[in-house]
């Protein structure tokens, strides 16, 4: 069996150091005005040939997002970005609209094309259809079942791509409209509002200010609010059901998340190898660790119980550890670190190093950048720390809220 590409998302630079400084095989990244994550910090066009060179200096794949649903207006400023991508050359291009698809064609022949989720790729027939085309890779629909898959597998050659890890809305394939109607900004355009975390409660028509409701705590009602996608135990079922791509949902997530959850499903993946697959704890502890919304196997496994997809504390995000700083350098047994966080001696922190997982370290001593002692730091000091074996460059450094609960959040 071939090896399932581990695909992470890069919202920004600094993202896409941590996705392939983790393990990341490929990134996908883009522009705000062409992409469904307009959020996220993303790139702008200089960026974006820095971030090409990056990627392909560590030998791995960078993949650009146009997935938009483009109007008339549009059109211009797609050109003139497929031109910016013709030279960058990227090794490939996600799109959604048949349009798109023709004019990248056109106008960036030799860059791959593959087939956005949101073009909601939920059977064989229309797999065939983008084959012809001459698509590369079609990245399924998030509705598809393991069986539905493999009946998808054995009928076309080219690439399959899933989503394994990250959010999820109550949409088709994340085709959504309500923060159009409730906000006018468009989900299909890269600027949802995420309404489907609302607090919500329903009112009948002839009683007017009476809220009655659904599934209810002392959070409030969220009916639409759907748990994480977590596909960490199953991996091997999608692999032998023919995916060739894991895909991870996550460019405005902070890096404490790319990190955490790229590094879990690298060492799940390599595991893939030995046959059976086994399920290590300490995957599943690592993905409790960064901020979800509780996990569900979505569609996979057909049809679940309501409860299997929302309940009515999933608005409520969970994280048991926040960041605390990123390692710049290590040297003479001092590991120079640049902080996102308050950091002071006597502090408990992890380096989310191979090998130091679930390890815990006291902060003995610390210097500022002139090798002066401090007692403490905060969010973007550059400090110095002990240093222990097994850390390395890009390495990040957190703590347990439990543990940190008295210091304050930069």
């Amino acid at each position: 069996m071939n090896r399932p590409e581990l695909l992470a998302p890069a919202g920004d630079y600094e993202k896409l150091v941590t996705a392939l400084h983790y393990g990341a095989d490929a990134v996908y990244m883009g522009l705000s005005g062409f992409s469904l994550r307009a959020k996220a910090d993303n790139f702008t066009e200089d960026e974006l040939r820095q971030a090409v060179a990056y990627v392909r200096s560590k030998g791995k794949k960078v993949y650009i997002t146009i997935n938009i649903f483009p109007h008339n207006k549009d059109i211009p400023l797609i050109k003139n970005h497929l031109a910016l991508l013709k030279g960058t050359s990227p090794d490939a291009l996600i799109i959604s609209d048949p349009g798109m698809f023709e004019m990248a064609c056109e106008l960036a022949p030799g860059i791959p094309i593959h087939v956005s989720t949101q073009a909601n790729i939920t059977n064989y027939a229309a797999a065939r259809f983008w084959e012809r085309l001459g698509a590369k890779r079609l990245v399924l629909s998030r509705e598809l079942s393991i069986d539905e898959i493999r009946d998808i597998r054995d009928r076309v050659s080219l690439e399959l791509e899933c989503f394994v890890h990250g959010s999820m809305c109550i949409s088709y394939s994340g085709r959504c409209y309500m923060s159009s109607f409730l906000n006018n900004r468009s989900g299909n355009r890269g600027e949802c509002t995420n309404t489907c975390r609302w607090n919500y409660r329903l009112m009948e028509e002839s009683r007017p200010g009476e809220f009655f409701p659904v599934y209810e705590n002392d959070r409030g009602t969220y009916v639409m609010s759907s748990r994480d996608l977590c596909m960490i135990e199953h991996l091997d079922k999608l692999a032998d059901a023919g995916i060739t791509s894991f895909k991870i949902e996550g460019r405005i997530k902070g890096i404490n998340y790319v990190a955490g959850v790229v590094k879990t499903y690298r060492e799940a993946v390599d595991s893939l190898r030995e046959r059976p697959f086994k399920i290590k704890e300490q995957w599943v502890q690592e993905l409790s660790m960064s901020s979800n919304r509780g996990y569900t196997t979505g569609m996979f496994f057909g049809k679940q119980p309501d409860d299997a997809y929302c309940h009515n504390d999933v608005k409520s995000y969970r994280m048991s550890h926040e960041l605390v700083g990123v390692v710049q350098s290590v040297n003479n047994g001092k590991a120079v670190v640049t902080l996102r966080n308050n950091l002071k001696i006597g502090d408990k922190i992890e380096f989310l190093s191979t090998g130091l997982e679930n390890k815990t370290f006291g902060v003995t001593e610390m210097y500022d950048e002139n090798g002066r002692p401090v007692e403490s730091g905060r969010n973007e000091n550059i400090v110095s720390v002990p240093s222990v074996p097994g850390i390395r460059k890009n390495d990040l450094i957190r703590r347990s809220l439990n543990i940190s609960a008295d210091n304050s959040k930069a």
